[in-house]
């Protein structure tokens, strides 16, 4: 995906002139994709709120960012084998999310221009927290589901050591209902085939001759059948561990072996039944909480350049695909053509430095407002 820089610089005689500046400083230079980033006129209210909001909107920004992420990693999850298809499902107002910045326009039913920025704010904090509620209650349930039938699946693979055998057992491969004999179930290395054959009748007193069956093999080792009388079940199952026989702890019931069956088929169809609502919702709440963000950043480029520029409102926000290849040179061009803004950002200031409203801990700062907006939303390529 694509990172791009939002910035915005005073107003020269128009705003028209800063944006031609700007086209004129990187056109056929192949240092960046331009764009106006059309911002409405916003209520400003007083200096002291615009300080106060410009660090909320700081907190704003990055937890609005971390929901739009949880929500694309999520359905990254929920896909699964389909991860090829979770960009398709990235959309904001449904386009692409480069279509989607680079036309950007402000939504007044969602946000209404008449409230003041305090309360847009506030509104965009609900939405996304609300979002991020739900997210975590429908991820919940559907993980606890998901994980329960994995359980159930993993116990019916593996090795024959581990694996469940309810379905790889017969009711006529047991001697059942009888109060001397016994059926057990004996794990045996392929390698050892002969020595079970020749031995298993001397591990113990009372095992029946010529009782054991092979009933089912995988790479490694074969599960026989051996029948005995029961009180000869301890010593025949210490007998059997010394010759690296495995005796299974397996007790052959229909009903149990039934429920464990009608438990995987509930799970896997309920498992079918919530994929396609959750992914529906998945594609709703991702387009919502990313449309949110765009306009925290909206909001953010129009108080600091507010807080910077003045007042009457008079600024250029302008957004810029960078080039990957000329970052530095592009970064080198806006300071020379803004250096004049602010001459204390001739580098990037301290990170200890804290000048009130203007978010500096911690952020790089430059003579120009700028933030960046990284579309890299997913922890895999």
């Amino acid at each position: 995906m694509t990172e791009f820089w939002l910035i915005s610089a005073p107003g020269e005689k128009t705003c028209q002139q800063t944006w031609e500046k700007l086209v004129a400083a990187t056109h056929g230079t192949n240092l960046s994709t331009n764009n106006k980033f059309s911002i409405p006129d916003l209520k400003v209210g007083t200096l002291d709120v615009l300080v106060g909001l410009s660090d909320e909107l700081a907190k704003l920004d990055a937890f609005v960012e971390s929901v739009v992420k949880k929500v694309a990693q999520y359905m990254a999850d929920v896909l699964e084998d389909s991860r090829d298809k979770v960009q398709e499902n990235l959309l904001a107002n449904g386009v692409d999310l480069v279509t989607y910045i680079t036309r950007f326009q402000w939504d007044m039913a969602k946000y209404p221009i008449k409230q003041s920025l305090k309360n847009i704010s506030e509104i965009i904090s609900k939405q996304v927290t609300q979002i991020d509620n739900d997210l975590k209650a429908r991820a919940s349930a559907y993980n606890n589901l998901k994980g329960n039938l994995q359980n159930l699946e993993r116990k019916n693979a593996g090795s024959l050591l581990t694996r469940s055998l309810a379905d790889i057992v017969k009711k006529e491969d047991f001697v059942l209902d009888s109060e001397y004999l016994i059926t057990m179930l004996v794990v045996v290395p392929k390698a050892n085939y002969a020595d079970w054959q020749k031995t298993y009748e001397t591990l113990a007193e009372m095992v029946v001759p010529r009782s054991t069956n092979l009933l089912f093999e995988d790479q490694e080792s074969g599960l026989f059948s051996v029948t005995l009388f029961r009180k000869a079940i301890d010593d025949f199952r210490h007998k059997a561990r010394e010759n690296k026989f495995m005796v299974r702890d397996f007790q052959y019931n229909e009903e149990e072996m039934k429920a464990d069956k009608e438990e995987m088929t509930r799970l896997s169809t309920d498992k079918k039944k919530q994929f396609g609502p959750l992914v529906r919702w998945l594609k709703v709440n991702f387009s919502e909480a990313f449309i949110a963000w765009i306009h925290v950043k909206a909001l953010r480029v129009f108080v600091e350049s507010v807080l910077r520029y003045g007042l009457p409102v008079n600024f250029q926000a302008m957004l810029l695909q960078p080039n990957k290849k000329n970052m530095k040179k592009l970064r080198e061009v806006l300071y020379e053509l803004y250096k004049h803004l602010d001459s204390s950002a001739a580098a990037i200031i301290d990170a200890s430095m804290d000048i009130p409203g203007l978010n500096l801990s911690q952020q790089e700062y430059y003579p120009y407002v700028y933030y960046k907006i990284d579309c890299n939303l997913l922890d895999f390529k």
